[in-house]
């Protein structure tokens, strides 16, 4: 009897199929170039516009034909490059990655770490440690996408010969799109708050979080849900190779390798002790600048948090030290590596598998350049945001609707803080007079940013993670990247809109209660004071 395929997977199998048909990704990105450039000529001629609401200035579509800007283009392709955001991370990151790879460390280090724990739970650790990740902002993608495929469950007794497949994508593998799901404050949320001109804010340790903390019990299960009974059976068995191996969970680890364990706890031991020392005020107080990684300025300023934005900053090369000197220390205690030629060697091999992003890189960035030059994405939140606030709708349904504005407009413009800098100005006093407080405006804006992060080609990361994949799957391509993405988007946005919507309607704070401060706290009439 032919086993039959529930039309979800269908659906998928079709988009997988349909973009798998497209050439290379990098080619892709040269016809979204194209298309770019084509529309903004259209634009510019039918005189497409927005008014900026902080500055007041009109914004008009520009030509990108335009003499300044191919003359933009071709000046700055070098700057371009080497100043697309992820580019500089992840080859830094990489730098120390490929040693503590290379090692076997990498491998080692996640089988102690689930070593005893039930292999059920393997899933929902990885997904949780992802979201708790996003503390480290755009460094949690570098270091969390290559995580998760260097360990496997245990063959189970049905299927004993094989291996489940290293699934290489998930939340795991998008911690961004987990960062809302955070039950800790998103390191980067100040400057999203911050673009809100002339609107109060609750104090911004305290912005959203218990909303945030809410949306952790629920997007860790569903993310689980979503891996289980969705993404993982598309996946199917799994051989590992020599170019993508992995180390069953539950193997037990030899005595080479426990040696290396410890000598690279010691040496993560060490770089935690640099950083904090680095990070203590006391330790600099009689010194010019106070501590490196410290802003004792904000601090002095009621800053908060700000005062750590040094050590958030500084998080990407601590990774790299991090990865660097536990690999050289696993290296040389476990005997991988005899001397430094070896190291140098393992390095230079790391950074050679990262040779297609390099490619990939220099066209995305040029599309995403182009795309911010056209002012076309600018125009696109400025209008739908104005269009939705003439719509007149009820409290919990506008807050709903603010979510799938914020995840359409995400798949075309990358950037939060350049959507929320245009977006808030024009939400935040609207919902305001219906009672809606900013902090829940924040919120709404967060949860459509992130849900369809991982299926948009814009997300700066998104050929990051097509790389990896392609290293766990040769020829995985776009359209399987996307399909097995989707299922995630699609749950998340579900659980977003009836989190934000009931948040509303059933008049829960989003702050806890904060003594001596105004709270506008989320209402369905007009905010009152409630200083105490």
């Amino acid at each position: 009897m032919r086993h039959r395929v529930p039309r979800g997977q269908r659906v998928l199998d079709a988009i997988e199929r349909a973009g798998n048909r497209l050439p290379d990704p990098v080619l892709i990105f040269v016809w979204l170039i194209a298309a770019v450039i084509a529309l903004s000529v259209v634009g510019a001629a039918a005189g497409w516009e927005a008014v900026n609401p902080v500055t007041q200035q009109q914004i008009r579509a520009t030509s990108l034909l335009a003499s300044g800007n191919l003359e933009r283009l071709l000046v700055e392709m070098p700057r371009t490059l080497t100043g697309f955001a992820p580019l500089g991370y992840v080859l830094l990151v990489m730098l120390g990655a490929g040693l503590a790879e290379r090692t076997g460390l990498a491998g080692a280090a996640m089988r102690a770490a689930v070593r005893g724990a039930p292999t059920t739970w393997l899933t929902p650790i990885v997904i949780f440690v992802s979201v708790m990740a996003n503390q480290a902002a755009d460094a949690a993608f570098v270091v969390m996408i290559r995580s998760p495929g260097r360990c496997t469950r245990q063959p189970d007794g049905i299927r004993s010969s094989a291996l489940r497949r290293p699934l290489p994508v998930s939340p795991a593998d998008s911690p961004r799109t987990c960062c809302r799901a955070s039950s800790m404050r998103c390191c980067s949320d100040h400057r999203a708050r911050g673009a809100v001109a002339g609107a109060r804010l609750e104090d911004e340790h305290r912005g959203n979080w218990y909303f945030i903390a809410g949306m952790t019990f629920f997007m860790v299960p569903l993310g689980w849900f979503i891996t289980e009974r969705v993404v993982a059976p598309r996946f199917g068995e799994w051989t590992p190779t020599a170019e993508a191996p992995v180390a069953a969970v539950g193997t037990d680890l030899t005595a080479a390798e426990k040696r290396g364990l410890r000598a690279a706890s010691l040496g993560a031991l060490v770089v935690v002790a640099l950083f904090a020392l680095l990070l203590w005020p006391t330790v600099w107080s009689g010194v010019e600048g106070g501590a490196p990684l410290y802003d004792e300025a904000a601090a002095d300023n009621g800053g908060g948090v700000k005062s750590l934005q040094p050590f958030f900053q500084s998080l990407v090369a601590a990774f790299f030290l991090l990865f660097l000197v536990t690999g050289v220390a696993y290296g040389r205690a476990a005997g991988v590596n005899r001397s430094h030629r070896d190291e140098i060697r393992m390095i230079s091999e790391g950074m050679a598998s990262m040779s297609y992003y390099i490619v990939m890189a220099f066209v995305a960035a040029h599309f995403v350049a182009l795309f911010n030059w056209s002012n076309l994405g600018v125009i696109l939140a400025i209008n739908g945001a104005a269009g939705l606030g003439r719509l007149e709708l009820p409290a919990p349904v506008l807050i709903a609707a603010i979510v799938v504005l914020a995840a359409s407009i995400n798949l075309v413009i990358g950037s939060a803080s350049a959507k929320w800098g245009m977006l808030a100005p024009v939400l935040v006093p609207m919902l305001m007079l219906l009672g809606i407080s900013p902090e829940m405006t924040t919120a709404a804006f967060r949860m459509g940013d992130s849900v369809t992060n991982p299926i948009t080609p814009l997300l700066v990361y998104f050929p990051l993670v097509l790389v990896f994949c392609q290293r766990w799957i040769p020829g995985f391509g776009m359209g399987s990247l996307i399909a097995a993405m989707l299922p995630y988007s699609l749950g998340f946005l579900v659980i977003g809109l009836l989190m934000t919507s009931g948040w509303v309607f059933f008049d829960l704070p989003s702050v806890p209660a904060h003594p001596s401060v105004t709270r506008c706290r989320v209402v369905r009439r007009p905010c009152r004071s409630n200083t105490r």
